[in-house]
């Protein structure tokens, strides 16, 4: 661990501090260069954009570019650390975002008294930006702060800890369903964390087909029960009318357990009580609710992700958030709603499904990728997820009526 934190900072220090910067995408190497670029050039597509807003688009960067925004209050899994602390993580985003779908990205770590004062700040300077990637955000507050922005913005605005995570998890979790022989409408779910992740998981796995009462999920203070009366209004969507406590209670018979809380909540004797050939997505980040070896050992029937690169299955958001605002970008959606996360979803888990390319193998040093119990997800480095998942997002963009431009781009009409 030692070694790895010297390395991480040797990382950000060297050769220059950060992870990202500024490129010039056109020249300024003479007198008439900068006449273009600058005065009096400028004042011309000022004056169409004044003219056309949409003009925006074909004379500046903004449609190739998305903010990552944070107020720095649930950073990874370190907690409220504050804006400027989170400064590496949202540089880290915006390294993902131009390393996997060629978007510029930049990082704003917004100070502010009051969660009016955070909305009004990322609603003032929306529309610079083709996109509003929100990070790091604490629930509950998270989903007010991203259902007022929607409202207000119009650029698409995604909250990835919320639908980033919501839609891999799904993609996975149809898999491993499928794979097991069993379907999500049937299924009992036992989700263990209530915060912003939790919810948007489950929910998407409504959308997906799963039945709310048939969602166990638990917060600190066990299951969340209609009786309770400490839950707030998105808990309230998930208590269920049980006597049922403890996750020891719902596990059992449980053919899906979702982790989205701390590490080692989860013991061997309660996967045992699992259904037959259970999937478990133990996604707590770096230790799971349970290491993959210790429940495999005690349920060899189990199909197992955590949220990390050295087991099978990974559940990584860098699967699909960039080529979600890949997509939106390229037809100037104005959200980024259930019918582009559904797309996703789909597009995502159908890779899964194809060979795997020679270059996708050198990458992670396998002989070989099969769709099964131990590859329910592409790798991130599969180059097929760009082209894939963002043509699904556009196209399902255009036809539910968010898409401002109502074709697909030319390079979206070759497979």
């Amino acid at each position: 661990m030692s070694d790895l934190r010297e390395q991480a900072l040797e990382y950000h220090a060297q050769p220059v501090p950060g992870k990202i910067s500024v490129a010039l995408t056109k020249s300024a190497e003479t007198q008439h260069d900068l006449a273009l670029a600058y005065s009096p050039g400028v004042a011309e597509p000022v004056r169409e954009i004044a003219a056309n807003p949409s003009d925006a688009y074909k004379y500046t960067n903004k449609g190739n570019t998305v903010a990552v925004i944070t107020n720095g209050t649930a950073i990874l899994g370190l907690g409220n650390l504050g804006p400027l602390a989170s400064k590496p993580v949202m540089e880290g985003k915006a390294l993902l975002f131009k390393r996997f779908a060629n978007i510029d990205s930049i990082d704003i770590e917004v100070k502010h008294r009051t969660q009016e004062e955070f909305i009004d700040t990322v609603a003032n300077i929306a529309d610079t930006f083709g996109g509003i990637n929100l990070e790091d955000i604490k629930a509950p507050e998270c989903f007010e702060i991203e259902r007022q922005l929607i409202e207000r913005c119009q650029v698409p605005v995604f909250h990835d800890d919320q639908h980033g995570t919501a839609i891999v998890t799904a993609a996975g979790m149809l898999n491993a369903l499928e794979i097991q022989g069993k379907k999500l409408e049937d299924a009992k779910i036992v989700c263990l964390g209530a915060g912003a992740a939790a919810i948007a998981c489950m929910e998407l796995l409504i959308t997906c087909g799963a039945v709310r009462e048939k969602i166990y999920m638990l917060d600190r203070k066990g299951v969340i029960h209609t009786r309770r009366e400490d839950l707030n209004e998105y808990k309230k969507l998930f208590a269920n009318n049980t006597d049922q406590r403890t996750l020891t209670d719902v596990i059992q018979d449980a053919d899906v357990f979702v982790g989205v809380s701390g590490p080692d909540l989860l013991t061997e004797d309660q996967v045992k009580l699992m259904a037959d050939k259970p999937v478990l997505f133990a996604c707590s980040n770096p230790d799971p609710e349970i290491k993959p070896e210790l429940a495999m050992a005690v349920r060899p029937d189990v199909i197992m992700g955590t949220g990390r690169s050295d087991y099978p299955n990974q559940v990584n958001n860098v699967l699909c958030f960039p080529f979600i605002f890949r997509g939106a970008l390229d037809v100037r959606a104005r959200a980024i709603n259930s019918e582009m996360k559904v797309a996703a979803v789909e597009a995502i888990r159908q890779l899964a499904k194809e060979p795997v390319p020679q270059n996708v193998l050198d990458a992670y040093k396998v002989e070989s990728l099969e769709f099964g119990s131990d590859y329910v997800l592409p790798k991130p480095m599969d180059p097929r997820l760009l082209p894939r998942v963002a043509k699904a997002v556009a196209k399902a963009a255009i036809e539910s009526g968010v898409a401002e431009l109502e074709a697909m781009p030319d390079h979206y009409m070759i497979d």
